[in-house]
């Protein structure tokens, strides 16, 4: 078959799944309304239709509800009243920061040498709460995506509240409305570097800060931490969108919109414009906008109608997420199309972006631990994008091993995006339990994990959590992540050069003339009368038509009536807002439908028509596998150490195989090295990690010589000897023996370990000399016997 025969064959066969998928998107739309309308029926109107009604209880009803109809309108409309208030007061004010915290200045980055628009404050404890300043410090980075920062530390209940209350100082990254003269992306990671480092020097004694990076703020945080890995501790990366062109592509799905808006719109070129327009500012409302639109019934309707039907409990809450979600912000032209063009785009995040420096952002630097967490319902943000990346830059489970890498992944099931940062059961459940797991996570032995958070009732009946790992394999997560093996990302390589083409017609034929019109008037005209802008300050005090607004709804608090929920009056309006909700979600159902078929249609058989030399995806190209290559270089050192080898692969031979690890395992484990930190070498966790990725690797694939070898990392007495002590002092420790029931596999593989390094006579030797080296107090000193333990041996420094 020829190549022109190959590519019109792969077209249409690219054109009939994508007409099957858009098929199938369609009855899914026409399904889910049904059932919202059907639902929404039961819930509210069924009952009502078998119920006898007096023409005088019709009429009572009526009255009560139009009543209660009038005064929550007044009511209402006074709340946005409120709400336009608030936006100009926050404007005037200069639009600081929304957090609900006392907090100083504790570095401006405007008076850098490069100066950027960010500071780095550090948040007072409130009344009651006390920090130490020798436990680790968290840093929380803020998105900068069109809002103002906050929204970690928006409310008591928050990832700051809870970092607080568990004793940690708390410094937060923000940024103010308008961006220095010239300031770039690479600036503001430069300037975030100086933050990490004043931080370290104000904790001098604590261990390296948490790094906590929400939406925009997680992959800067990634950044941060690839160009800075010496000064950086864990990261939690909450909702980061690290793999642009990842999403759901399966039959009845149609959930990241998102990712097809750059090829629909021809590329970066807009933003370009946008910026331009702005006389050099991009205004960050666009951003918001576009987050906005992917919801309409929510946008449109929902926060609304929640409002009225709630209007005598629910205003402050409203007024408080109003409050930051109206304060937009500004990017330079240089920074929007820094992100555009090389990340929501060409991709380009783990791949090819480079720091001020001019090295290569390279996300296999990061040397400490990773939390990621992503929901099945962020469909701004989906687990593909959030999760990705790490088959992108490791390829495998065994190069993470290998490089002493740490990655947990926490899925939640429903969560919506901005629920992932400011929802209270988010924070009182998953941030509550992630700042459990931060305490012991440098002990988790290399890998991939997904972290269970197990409900369970405890005393009194309280709701309580347990904390569960289980390790994976990176190929099986990638696998079922993406069922079509990420294929339908190749289609966005097309994108990335549209967009390429479109970015160079439009600085050449169309930049000289929006910038030659645009000027600061002009622009600031745009920002001023922008909808998400206009709908706030419109209505407000400013607006005299609204002089008798506020008067009136105090006197309508003063009579208020309110009806019981139930009355049937309020149980049509319920329903009919459930018709106005439902047909606003078919409506994106079917606009996200068209959207997908229209750029897949567009991009994958445009371009494969076109051209047959389309690079495959890195995920799919057939290379050799980066896991022989570790396993080959793991196998070679098999027989070459010391003690710190010696002790990483008795841990792992002992290690429980295919069972979900609980977190007390591993806060056992740092207690244990706190208690025996003497018989361990001084090496620095990172180091640890790495020389146990490597041991794993060799148990896993070796076990037998594993074993046998054992002797030759002991080959110096002292050492040998220095490893019996302590496991000795292990397995005869109380706590370890009340706390862990060894299997008949770890009994049998500690007497073989035993064994082996007996071989050579040093058995006796270490038994004499364990009494002396422990003292007099020891637990091998105790009278009762010698237990084996299924432990997780120290794989890290002395404190």
């Amino acid at each position: 078959m020829s190549n022109a025969t190959h590519r019109v064959a792969a077209a249409s066969n690219i054109s009939n799944k994508v007409n099957s998928m858009f098929q199938g998107r369609l009855h899914t739309a026409q399904e889910r309304f049904q059932e919202h309308i059907r639902k929404a029926y039961e819930e509210n109107v069924a009952s009502l239709t078998t119920r006898a009604w007096t023409p005088w209880d019709l009429w009572t009803s009526w009255m009560q509800y139009t009543t209660d109809f009038a005064q929550r309108s007044l009511l209402f409309w006074d709340t946005l009243r409120k709400r336009g208030n608030n936006f100009v007061a926050h404007e005037q004010a200069g639009e600081p920061p929304l957090l609900h915290f006392q907090y100083e200045i504790v570095l401006d980055a405007r008076s850098f040498a490069r100066p950027v628009n960010y500071a780095l404050l550090r948040i007072l404890p409130p009344e009651g709460v006390t920090t130490d300043l020798k436990r680790r410090p968290y840093i929380i980075i803020d998105p900068r995506a069109g809002h103002g920062p906050g929204i970690g530390g928006f409310k008591d209940d928050s990832q700051v509240g809870v970092a607080l209350r568990d004793g940690h100082p708390v410094y937060f990254v923000v940024f103010h409305p308008k961006p220095e003269p010239g300031q770039t992306l690479l600036d503001v990671c430069a300037a975030e570097q100086k933050f990490m480092r004043k931080v370290r020097e104000l904790h001098p004694d604590s261990s390296k800060p948490v790094i906590i990076g929400n939406c925009q703020g997680g992959w800067a945080a990634m950044m941060l931490a690839a160009s800075d890995p010496e000064d950086t501790g864990p990261l939690v990366i909450n909702g980061a969108p690290m793999s642009y062109w990842s999403g759901a592509w399966s039959e009845g799905e149609g959930d990241n919109p998102m990712r097809y808006t750059g090829g629909l719109l021809g590329g970066s070129w807009l933003s370009s414009l946008a910026a331009d327009f702005g006389n050099g500012l991009f205004d960050g409302a666009f951003l918001v906008q576009n987050m906005e639109n992917l919801n309409p019934a929510n946008t449109f309707w929902e926060k609304y109608y929640h409002l009225f039907a709630n209007i005598d409990t629910e205003q402050e809450r409203f007024l408080e997420f109003e409050r930051w979600w109206g304060g937009f912000y500004l990017l330079n032209k240089s920074e929007i199309e820094w992100i555009v063009q090389n990340l929501f785009v060409a991709n380009k995040l783990w791949s090819g972006t480079k720091d001020s420096r001019g090295k290569r952002f390279d996300l296999r630097r990061i040397k400490s631990p990773i939390i990621l967490f992503a929901s099945l319902g962020d469909n701004i943000t989906p687990p593909q994008q959030a999760f990705n990346w790490v088959a992108d830059v490791y390829r495998s489970t065994e190069e993470i091993k290998a490089s002493g890498q740490v990655i947990i992944g926490l899925m939640h099931e429903n969560i919506g995006h901005l629920g992932i940062f400011v929802s209270g059961r988010v924070v009182k459940k998953e941030f509550t339990e992630i700042v459990s797991v931060l305490k012991s996570i440098e002990v988790l032995p290399p890998g991939l994990y997904a972290m269970h958070i197990v409900e369970k009732k405890g005393d009194g009946g309280n709701l309580e959590y347990d904390v569960e790992f289980v390790e994976h394999r990176l190929e099986d997560v990638v696998a079922r992540l993406n069922r079509f093996k990420r294929f339908d990302e190749k289609a966005f390589v097309g994108v990335a050069e549209v967009s390429e083409f479109n970015q160079k017609a439009y600085e050449l034929f169309a930049q000289p003339f929006v910038q030659s019109i645009s000027n600061e008037y002009t622009a600031q005209l745009m920002r001023i009368f922008h909808p998400l802008r206009l709908q706030h300050w419109a209505f407000s005090d400013l607006n005299p038509w609204l002089a008798w607004l506020g008067p009136a709804a105090d006197s309508v608090k003063a009579q208020r009536r309110r009806v019981d929920p139930q009355q049937p009056f309020c149980s049509y309006e319920r329903f009919v807002s459930e018709l106005i909700s439902a047909s606003l979600n078919y409506y994106r159902d079917i606009r996200d439908a068209i959207c997908e078929a229209t750029f897949f249609h567009t991009y994958g058989t445009v371009f494969t028509l076109l051209r047959d030399d389309i690079p495959e995806s890195e995920a799919n190209l057939e290379r050799e596998p980066r896991a022989e290559l570790e396993v080959r270089q793991a196998h070679a050192s098999i027989a070459t150490g010391g003690l710190a080898e010696a002790i990483t692969r008795a841990e792992c031979l002992l290690a429980v195989k295919d069972k979900p690890l609980p977190l007390q395992r591993f806060q056992l484990k740092q207690e244990l090295i706190n208690r025996y930190g003497e018989y361990l070498p001084e090496l620095s966790p990172e180091q640890w990690r790495r020389i146990e990725g490597r041991q794993a690797i060799i148990s896993e694939y070796e076990p037998e010589k594993a074993i046998l070898t054992l002797p030759k990392l002991l080959a110096d007495a002292k050492d040998r000897r220095c490893f019996l002590n302590l496991l000795d002092a292990v397995v005869d420790d109380p706590e370890v023996c009340q706390s862990i029931n060894p299997t008949p596999e770890q009994r049998a593989m500690l007497t073989r370990i035993r064994e082996v390094l007996s071989a050579e006579g040093e058995s006796a030797s270490a038994s004499n000399s364990l009494g002396v080296a422990l003292g007099p107090n020891t637990p091998s000193q105790r009278t009762h016997s010698r237990r084996d333990a299924n432990l997780h041996l120290a794989p890290i420094s002395r404190p």
